[in-house]
């Protein structure tokens, strides 16, 4: 009788310690997941066809968190090519909606400018001048909102900086 408790406590333990690893698995890739914002291909949602992710200020290629694949970081206001924050380095600042080139503040330096959820070219707000527009995980080609103009999707909430590094990503490495 004392055998057969013994081992069934042995069992039941091995069966613990099965379920803690999976859990702990479980708990250590959903932290890992966790702030992280992938960029999709169009309107799909598959791994496969994620461009870049968005995770800790730093644009990554495709689902990669080496540091050699920084795309670019974003830090107060301002978006540095790849891993920097070296001030020559910026590639955009970025202001109460405007988008300057470099370290510049000049409004003859404004490149576009953000203004509730679309983007602009230069200094306008004329709906003629919507490049893109950005809404429910998607960003749309100009003013439209059809799935067919889906330039890209994103699966978390972004910030306009974000999304700035986000445009410069899909514009200029993808």
């Amino acid at each position: 009788m004392n055998q057969s408790f013994e081992f069934h406590f042995r069992v039941i333990l091995a069966h613990m310690k099965r379920i803690l690893i999976l859990c702990f698995i479980i708990a250590t890739s959903t932290l890992t997941l966790m702030g992280q914002t992938r960029i999709f291909k169009g309107n799909s949602s598959y791994s496969s066809d994620v461009m870049f992710n968005l995770h800790n200020d730093k644009v990554y290629k495709g689902n990669s968190r080496y540091s050699s694949d920084v795309l670019c970081t974003i830090s107060d206001g301002k978006i540095y090519k790849g891993n920097s924050t070296y001030s020559s380095d910026v590639i955009y600042t970025i202001k109460d909606g405007k988008i300057y080139k470099s370290n510049s503040s000049y409004s003859s330096d404004v490149i576009w400018t953000v203004i509730d959820s679309k983007i602009y070219k230069g200094n306008s707000t004329y709906s003629s001048d919507v490049i893109a527009n950005f809404k429910n995980g998607k960003v749309y080609k100009g003013n439209s909102g059809y799935s067919s103009d889906v330039m890209y999707g994103y699966d978390g909430n972004i910030t306009v900086s974000e999304f700035i590094a986000l445009w410069h990503c899909f514009l200029y490495v993808y």
